[in-house]
């Protein structure tokens, strides 16, 4: 996405219209409101690219219908995506609110004896719930006297929420997932449902067969000074493993691996290209090849009618979801491993939200504390004392999720502008590129395998779609744990040693879902989850209720859950009047 094209937040600064003194004596301190929160933003707040969120105040501040009106021109003519209202004061609701039903919608009533702000709160809420657009109520714990420029933790946690969800909101609308290849081995989650895409997400599906990246590679549709430099890049720093996975007769000779090196090379270049296009195919005469899907993310189909005869996706998966290759440190690209497109989309939500690679795997195994004795005479301890949970695929996680970068010698994943060219090459380091298992991939190619760190905060997430009810979002924050170096040799040779493993164990609550480890696996949607780094679990939930899809299971705490003020209306009980809400109000993007 081109930094033009990021969505702009824009402020409302709301005032009480009354001209003759009432008015005057506010509007310095409603505009220094508006003021306070875009430097907030801008200061909080980044695009993907790592440039500061940018902010939209209106003109004036907002005391009747022609300054709401006016203030609406604006914000279209500037790519505001995300709308916040905010007022120190008693103001007119029904002639001052944000009607623009696509907007993702908030108000900040200041918390003030002086002036009824959170008057104007209540009343405009009431307003936005009786019109069916739904707002985000924001109204801190303590009082503040009228004039003080100091946003409330409280506050500022509920500001940061909202705009990083309404932001995340925008950035999706108008972009496509590109299909390349179709379903997967019949995985579910391959099989590309086009209304999802478009009612709740506001985007389109893109689609090409897994033949246009062969005809791109006979044809040489591809930047081949790149391509030479990628591939020495690649002979640097992708160290390739011994073949564990194949009989002697089944290895591939040393010609042969060195052609699936330069086969995987210019896939990614062509599924990178596919994506988002490449101005220098059009130097070579390729212009339509050359202008891409405006994919903000993709899936490749692979198995099986791919690998049973070319080499596998696992080295451009993996590479394209990282933070860097041979082009340096750059943002990542989301692309799902078999085409399983709600996995992908549960990836960029995580992305959107952190600016952060993901992690893609397999829900794999619950290994029990009983079972874990069992097999390596180990009994788990801590926080593993009650089981855990393999997560592990094929070769397409990023290779962020080694755990290889750190702050304050802790384990994390960051947003690439953080990351150093010394965290790079740990990261590679880390990483063995093993030929693949040709049980699996008769046409060869390469497998990464890395172990993650233990001790990173970590939210899987998943979307799933149910016939009857639409999708519905899965949450479980929890942790990256370490396991002795031979209870891991045991566990991950009874699966397959070439393929990259995080051991995670879930945060429990003792209830439902969470009422203990083999609850999580047991509950969990479909065989695929998305892993991002840290709890983020609160603002998945905030996104959700935007876009309308319910979160079927969580364990994130009541006191944290920020959706719109009309969800109150639904009952008490907040899981199911998430439900009813979001059937009330049907997908953002609705045809009616």
């Amino acid at each position: 996405m081109h930094k033009t094209d990021y969505p702009k937040i824009g402020i409302r600064p709301i005032i009480d219209g009354r001209l003759g003194g009432v008015r005057e004596s506010l509007e310095a301190t409603t505009m220094k409101m508006a003021e306070t929160v875009a430097a907030l933003y801008q200061r909080e707040l980044r695009y993907p690219d790592g440039s500061p969120v940018e902010c939209v105040i209106a003109d004036t501040c907002i005391g009747g219908v022609q300054e709401a009106v006016q203030c609406a021109k604006k914000f279209e003519t500037s790519n505001v995506g995300v709308s916040l209202s905010v007022t120190p004061c008693w103001c007119y609701g029904s002639e001052t609110m944000d009607m623009n039903p696509l907007l993702p919608k908030a108000i900040w009533g200041f918390n003030g004896t002086e002036r009824p702000g959170a008057v104007y709160l209540a009343a405009t809420l009431a307003a936005h719930n009786q019109f069916g657009l739904p707002a985000f109520g924001i109204y801190g714990h303590d009082v503040q006297d009228l004039g003080d420029e100091n946003v409330p933790d409280d506050v500022k946690r509920k500001l940061l929420n909202f705009a990083q969800a309404g932001l995340a909101v925008a950035m999706m609308r108008g972009k496509s997932y590109l299909a390349i290849g179709s379903v997967s081995m019949g995985i579910a989650g391959s099989i590309v449902v086009p209304d999802f895409f478009r009612e709740y997400l506001g985007m389109r599906n893109e689609y090409v067969d897994s033949s246009e990246v062969l005809r791109r590679i006979e044809q040489k549709i591809y930047d081949e000074m790149e391509f030479d430099k990628a591939l020495a890049w690649v002979k640097e720093h992708c160290k390739e493993g011994e073949d564990l996975a194949n009989d002697a007769e089944k290895q591939s000779t040393r010609e042969q691996k060195d052609k699936d090196w330069e086969f995987v090379v210019k896939m990614t270049l062509i599924i990178r290209d596919l994506m988002q296009g490449n101005t220098r195919l059009k130097d070579k005469g390729f212009g339509e090849e050359a202008l891409g899907h405006n994919a903000i993310v993709s899936g490749f189909q692979g198995q099986r009618q791919w690998t049973d005869f070319l080499p596998n996706g696992d080295f451009s998966e993996a590479i394209l979801n990282s933070s860097f290759d041979w082009n340096g440190i750059r943002a990542p690209y989301m692309v799902a491993t078999e085409n399983d497109c709600f996995n992908g989309i549960s990836m960029l939500f995580g992305y959107l939200l952190t600016n952060t690679a993901q992690l893609f795997a397999d829900v794999r195994t619950y290994w029990s504390p009983e079972a874990v004795e069992r097999v390596t005479g180990w009994t788990p301890e801590g926080i593993a004392a009650g089981g855990f949970i393999h997560l592990i695929n094929s070769g397409s996680a990023t290779l962020d999720g080694s755990g290889q970068q750190s702050m304050e010698g802790r384990p994390v994943m960051k947003p690439f502008w953080e990351i150093t060219e010394p965290e790079v090459q740990s990261c590679l380091a880390a990483t063995t590129w093993y030929p693949g298992n040709k049980g699996y991939f008769r046409g060869g190619g390469y497998s990464s395998k890395f172990v993650t760190k233990g001790g990173m905060p970590v939210t899987m997430c998943r979307i799933n779609l149910v016939r009857g009810l639409g999708p519905v979002l899965q949450i479980a924050e929890g942790e990256t744990i370490d396991i002795p170096q031979d209870v891991h040799d045991i566990l991950d040779k009874r699966t397959d040693v070439t393929w990259p493993t995080t051991w995670f164990v879930p945060r429990l609550t003792g209830q439902g879902a969470f009422a203990d480890v083999y609850s999580v696996m047991a509950h969990w949607g479909s065989n695929h989850g998305s892993i991002s780094y840290g709890h983020i679990g609160d603002k998945l939930i905030t996104l959700a209720s935007m876009l309308r899809i319910p979160v079927c299971m969580h364990n994130v705490a009541d006191s944290k859950i920020f959706r719109p003020s009309a969800w109150n209306a639904f009952g008490s009980d907040k899981e199911g009047g998430d439900y009813r809400a979001c059937s009330t109000y049907g997908s953002l993007y609705g045809i009616a």
